[in-house]
This record gives C-alpha cells, structure tokens and sequence, in this order.
C-alpha cells in the first residue's frame, strides 16, 4: 500500500531522516559513490532519494472524525405565558417588599449638599 503525503508530511520526513543522516546514520539503500558525488553528498538530497524509493520505515496515522449519523437535535424554548410572568413579578414584588424599605428617589437638593461638602473638603 502506497501511501501519499502532503507537502507537510514530506517536507518533516526528509528533514528528520536528513537530520540522521548527518549524524551519520547508516543509509537504507544502497547508493554508488558516484552517485552521491552527483548528490554533491547533501543529507537532504539523500532522504529525499530514500523517500521516493519507499525505503523509509515510515507510517502516518491520519485519523478521520467519527462519522454519525444522528441527526441534530433541536433546543425546544418554552416561553412563558403572560400569566406566567405576572405571577413571577408579583413575586418578585413581594420578596421586595419583605426584604426591606424601597429606596426614594434623591431631590436636588441632597444632590446639592454633597457637591458643597465636597468642595469644602478640597479647600482643606
């Protein structure tokens, strides 16, 4: 079985036996002396003639995502009727009103007040 690589897969195959190779792995096909002087005895050269004649040891495990064949379930959102939300907002109101006082809204003049007090403390 002949397997074919991409660009990438190739390209990190010869660099790596070339990398072996340079470290003066010992060469798995037998290759004449001439042949290397036409090489020019270049590591990277020799990995790739390794390669194309399928004498690296080498496999890829390219793993395919699981195929299903389920179809997508969709999301049912309920929404609530308007007596529904009636009924929670007069909950709510309640919880309110039995966790404390309802805040009142501030007059001009407490707004007043706090900028006076504030310039005051800057004069200081």
């Amino acid at each position: 079985m002949e397997q074919t690589f991409t660009k990438y897969e190739r390209a990190r195959i010869i660099g790596a036996r070339a990398l072996q190779i340079a470290m003066n792995a010992p060469l798995l096909i037998k290759i004449s002396d001439e042949d290397l002087e036409k090489l020019h005895f270049d590591a990277i050269k020799i990995a790739e003639v390794e390669l194309m004649s399928n004498a690296l040891p080498i496999s890829i495990k390219k793993p395919f995502p699981e195929r299903k064949d389920e179809g997508l379930k969709r999301v049912v959102v309920r929404q609530p009727s308007e007596s529904d939300q009636e009924h929670s907002e007069e909950e709510e109101e309640k919880e309110i009103v039995e966790e404390g006082e309802i805040m009142a809204m501030a007059s001009p003049e407490d707004e007043i007040e706090e900028t006076v007090v504030g310039d005051n403390e800057r004069e200081e």
